[in-house]
């Protein structure tokens, strides 16, 4: 087994083989990306049999901005027959660990989705099958390898293998979210998907916890501060615009009307600062290490918007550029970037600060 199938966005395909190429290497497992444009997923073939599972193993998938996820996987299955489908699907997995769990699907293009129905029929008498040949543990074991079967046509489908301690723990690697009804804008997802994937849900009653200060920057009309305020929080709301009269009539919010590049907290007590302003990039990656190294905020999610050319390398350069100004002056620091479902042209960045810093 050669080959690492990786999940992304439609139309971020160059992205994603770009970052995969550059993994591998510093890693030496050697290789070459096949992209077809705004098919949703990239394949890399390694040179070396054996380096698909090294690579999915040894890189971890936080790191990786444009996946969404990374599958170690056989050569792609085609005209596989309507009448039976699972006896060759089955022939294909001479080399694969016993897994603990199945998941039947496709990227995420309106082509491939029309399948989904079908994927959904197919799972319960594969699974059957699978468990009765020792594929599959007899029950659903968290702790062991997931199998994919990815279709990426009718009666065409990759099939491969990710563990669960470095794979994406969602169906297509999409959390899935309902827009709540009395949010004030869509936006207020982003934010939602953002704790689903940067922070540990055992972790959400210490971290994002009732009685918290937060900050939103570039706020109205108030789909991230909906998302603190749902949570029990108080928000610093900062925009020139107005903000929602259901959330300000929570008595949870203060409106100020300044620019976001110069609003200062009244107190140093805020743990969150959020932003989704649309600026440069490399502007609201500067101001976020501003927060964080003068001790405003312990944490910060921020998007940043991305170019319509050289999209990977503006990322790279943004983040790196915080992460010199962070380390320059002493703050230690978890940093996590992803391109989520719910952005667009733009990535979300989480940073933790990891020490208990004074305020300056």
């Amino acid at each position: 087994m050669n080959q690492v199938l990786l999940y992304c966005r439609p139309g971020f395909e160059k992205e994603c083989a770009g970052e995969v190429q550059d993994k591998a290497n510093k890693l030496e497992l050697y290789g070459f990306p096949r992209v077809k444009n705004n098919s949703g997923y990239v394949v890399f073939e390694f040179y070396q049999a054996g380096d698909a599972d090294k690579f999915i193993q040894l890189q971890p998938f936080a790191e990786l901005i444009f996946a969404r996820q990374m599958i170690a996987v056989a050569t792609l299955l085609t005209d596989l027959p309507s009448e039976d489908r699972i006896t060759p699907i089955m022939e294909s997995l001479e080399d694969f660990p016993r897994c603990g769990d199945l998941r039947i699907e496709t990227p995420d293009t309106n082509e491939a989705k029309e399948l989904l129905k079908f994927c959904r029929k197919f799972t319960v008498p594969l699974r059957q099958v699978m468990r009765k040949q020792g594929v599959l543990y007899a029950k659903d074991n968290p702790k062991k390898p997931v199998l994919h079967i990815c279709f990426v046509a009718p009666g065409c489908c990759y099939v491969g293998y990710s563990y669960t301690f470095n794979n994406s723990q969602f169906f297509m690697g999409i959390p899935r979210l309902k827009f709540p009804s009395d949010a004030p804008s869509r936006s207020t997802l982003k934010l939602e998907e953002a704790f689903h994937v940067f922070i540990p849900r055992d972790e959400w009653d210490e971290r994002l916890a009732p009685g918290m200060w937060g900050v939103d920057l570039g706020a109205c009309p108030g789909g991230w501060t909906y998302q603190l305020v749902k949570r029990s929080m108080f928000v610093h709301a900062i925009d020139n615009g107005q903000m929602a009269e259901s959330l300000m009539n929570t008595g949870q919010v203060k409106h100020h009307e300044v620019d976001g590049f110069k609003f200062e907290p009244p107190r140093k007590n805020v743990t969150w600062i959020v932003c989704d302003m649309v600026e440069k990039p490399a502007r609201v990656a500067h101001l976020m290490g501003d927060w964080l190294i003068k001790g405003w905020a312990k944490e910060a999610i921020f998007n940043l918007k991305l170019p319509m050319k050289g999209r990977y390398d503006e990322v790279l350069q943004d983040i790196e550029n915080l992460k010199v100004y962070l380390i320059q002056n002493g703050v230690k620091f978890n940093l996590q970037a992803k391109h989520l479902y719910h952005d667009r042209e733009e990535i979300t960045v989480h940073v933790q600060c990891l020490d208990n810093r004074s305020p300056h």
